[in-house]
């Protein structure tokens, strides 16, 4: 089933509190996830990386620079549920 994000919050640094469709919350650490270069080379920089908004047509967090991260995979990272068609 897929999921949207509808909210985000920044806490600080590169960590992220995130609320989907479904009501689930949750905190990730984007440097955990994504190594900052290409399209997400601008995010090193603090107040780059404050810019985070949701894209509510894609159902997800991005970027003025043009990065965005696939709802599934930051849903998996805070609630332990395998990614769509990874069974489980």
């Amino acid at each position: 089933m897929p999921v949207d994000i509808v909210d985000v919050r920044l806490l600080g640094g590169t960590r992220l509190h995130l609320r989907f469709d479904d009501g689930v919350e949750g905190d990730v650490d984007i440097a955990q996830m994504v190594g900052f270069d290409g399209v997400f080379a601008p995010l090193r920089q603090a107040d780059e990386f404050a810019r985070v908004t949701v894209n509510p047509e894609i159902g997800t967090i991005c970027w003025p620079s043009g990065a965005d991260l696939d709802p599934s995979v930051l849903y998996s990272r805070i609630t332990g549920a395998p990614l769509p068609g990874q069974g489980g």
